[in-house]
């Protein structure tokens, strides 16, 4: 790498002449296919936005001017290019750098972010601070990648527009997400970029953008063209943005003259670039949607180096059994935001398109939706991942428990989730799930379970439900059998036990199992081991029985511990059984770095090891 290897930082880049600048997108591209083939990651849309990182460090002064990247699968270009390209080699492993923008990692890191839609309002916060501060510096937000499907992008849009902030907002468009972009604001998007006349009056006049004079004529025209245009006119000038776009974001030299302009120009601005995602690779521009985050591969030929394992993973086991139960069931429908593939909807998306909704970055929108759905009859099984969930939460106590409103949460990537570290860790939804009323509470064991509680979910005695389950391969299970009820709140006793009793919630028990026998094995001992299914309704018959035979009790579950499994027992063994004693085994209170999920759960003390010195060391208490 002639260029990259002498750039350790945005100094380093503003040294360089112009032609050189080319030449290191094109080495940036190629170091990054490289890591990433090896090292998986968010690959095809920061291969889009390598010129777009070059310019913007080439022509602002950072760390001082702040840019603010939304998302984060865009800012691989921009870790590597601002002192981390030998760490980017450990992008995303344990003691290595983040995958996303982390402020505790990089000064050029302004803001982190691993979930969408953030840029434009955080954006706000650092210009209207340094303002305030008397600081004179310039601020960037660049959003893309589909999050401005996110409800939160026009929260900041508008506040930012109507307090005439000094930003600049560059909307990165490569037309798709991880899937293909939805809704009303991707196709006008699409308008605006492929309209030949809008262009091409907008070209002509471009370059009279600096002179002073003409600017308020030129303002006046641009707008009365766009209505012309477009019966709504500008979305972003409506909300006292100044549009600027579109232009052509892979083309550097068009991308730095116009960043040059607009860097002058006070007031909110908003540039509208498009990009192709997976840039400069032909196999992640022929299929995007894979090529988001394609695991390992070769950089060569672009085959992808697939798994040979031949257990089936959650989301393709609820892929399929939602779409059995849809065809069992007309009043079945299904709701994801943005993550069809990811969910494995895609089956029943194919099977039943009328009746399976991608709603677009829009998690509180999909909750809301899902709550329309049921009041007006039907039975919607939503699929978020549990760390996007996170955003809805207003919308799963007011809309849906408040009204007690049966919406199937299906909450998938609960749990550690390895090497999307603390951004995407799915260690919470326990705990706020259960402070909600009406809610019921179910974790599977096993693929088995998990098939069996989507289809006991839809029956009566079930209302607002979350099931959770891990990202991933499961045991091995056959879970080709026909449906079996299971009844809510009602624990499995998988081994009786006298000595000490293991609470396990979700596949982590399947991690105890093994720890018990390992235990009984070597120290002769007998453990009981409660499979729990469910965290609300708990089973206290099973707390009971339990606690009538042994004084020590082990919580494991795959979440934080502030709410979750060992606060419910603990809770009521306290107020019953003041002899037994609760040892929690789970997430603690703090967040869980990148890392492999095995580095994770044994960083946490609760991997198969950390069970078994639980379960040895229970025996020295009394």
């Amino acid at each position: 790498m002639e260029i990259l290897d002498k750039i350790n930082s945005p100094e380093d880049l503003r040294k360089l002449d112009y032609s050189q600048l080319e030449k290191l997108c094109a080495e940036i591209r190629s170091y990054m296919i490289e890591c990433c083939s090896v090292n998986p990651g968010h690959l095809g849309a920061s291969l889009g936005a390598v010129e777009l990182a070059v310019a913007l460090h080439y022509l602002f002064n950072t760390p001082k001017d702040k840019i603010v990247w939304d998302v984060g699968h865009q800012a691989y270009a921009h870790k590597i290019i601002t002192g981390r390209r030998e760490a980017f080699r450990n992008n995303r492993k344990s003691g290595g750098i983040s995958g996303f923008p982390k402020m505790s990692e990089s000064p050029y890191d302004s803001f982190g972010a691993g979930h969408t839609s953030t840029s434009i309002s955080a954006a706000l916060g650092l210009a209207t601070a340094a303002s305030l501060e008397g600081e004179e510096i310039k601020v960037v937000a660049v959003i893309g990648d589909g999050a401005m499907s996110g409800g939160l992008a026009y929260e900041g849009l508008n506040n930012a527009g109507t307090a005439k902030s000094d930003i600049l907002v560059i909307l990165n468009d490569n037309q798709i997400s991880i899937d293909s972009n939805v809704g009303a604001m991707h196709n006008y998007l699409l308008r605006l970029s492929t309209s030949p006349s809008y262009n091409r009056i907008k070209n002509k006049i471009w370059h009279r953008l600096g002179n002073v004079r003409l600017r308020r004529l030129i303002q006046k025209f641009m707008l009365s063209t766009k209505l012309a245009f477009f019966k709504n006119g500008s979305i972003f000038e409506g909300l006292g943005f100044r549009y600027f776009g579109v232009i052509d974001g892979n083309d550097l030299g068009q991308l730095v003259a116009t960043l040059g302009n607009l860097k002058n120009i006070k007031g909110p601005k908003l540039l509208h670039i498009r990009t192709v995602k997976g840039k400069g690779y032909k196999p992640a521009e022929l299929n995007q949607s894979v090529w988001h985050a394609p695991g390992k591969f070769n950089a060569l030929t672009g085959e992808r180096i697939m798994s040979d394992n031949t257990r089936s993973r959650y989301q393709d086991v609820f892929g399929k059994t939602i779409t059995e139960l849809a065809e069992r069931n007309g009043k079945i429908v299904a709701i994801t935001p943005a993550m069809a593939s990811g969910c494995s909807l895609t089956e029943m998306m194919q099977r039943f398109p009328d009746r399976t909704f991608d709603v677009g970055i829009a998690e509180q929108h999909a909750v809301t939706f899902s709550a329309g759905l049921a009041a007006g009859g039907l039975l919607p099984y939503c699929n978020i991942y549990s760390t996007f969930l996170q955003r809805a939460f207003d919308e799963i106590i007011h809309d849906v428990a408040l009204q007690n409103l049966k919406v199937i949460f299906c909450v998938d990537r609960a749990g550690l989730v390895g090497e999307d570290g603390a951004t995407h860790q799915g260690a919470f939804d326990l705990s706020y799930m259960r402070l909600v009323p009406n809610m019921t509470i179910a974790a599977p064991m096993d693929e088995l379970q998990l098939r069996n509680m989507l289809y006991s979910a839809a029956e009566s005695g079930y209302g607002p439900t979350s099931i959770r389950y891990p990202r991933g391969y499961g045991e091995g299970v056959d879970w080709h059998k026909e449906f079996s009820y299971i009844e809510p709140g009602k624990a499995r006793l998988l081994r009786d036990g006298s000595d000490v009793a293991i609470l396990s919630l979700g596949t982590v028990g399947n991690r105890a199992a093994k720890a018990i026998d390992k235990v009984s094995e070597s120290r002769k001992v007998s453990p009981m081991h409660y499979d729990m299914r469910f965290l609300k309704p708990l089973d206290f018959s099973a707390v009971d029985y339990a606690c009538g035979k042994v004084s020590v009790i082990i919580t494991v579950e795959d979440g934080t511990l502030c709410g979750g499994l060992y606060s419910a027992v603990s809770e009521y063994v306290c107020r019953k059984y003041p002899h037994c004693r609760v040892l929690p085994l789970g997430i603690p209170d703090v967040f869980v770095e990148q890392g492999s999920v095995d580095e994770q759960m044994s960083e946490c003390k609760y991997n198969t090891v950390d069970i078994c010195n639980a379960i040895e060391k229970s025996y020295d208490i009394f």
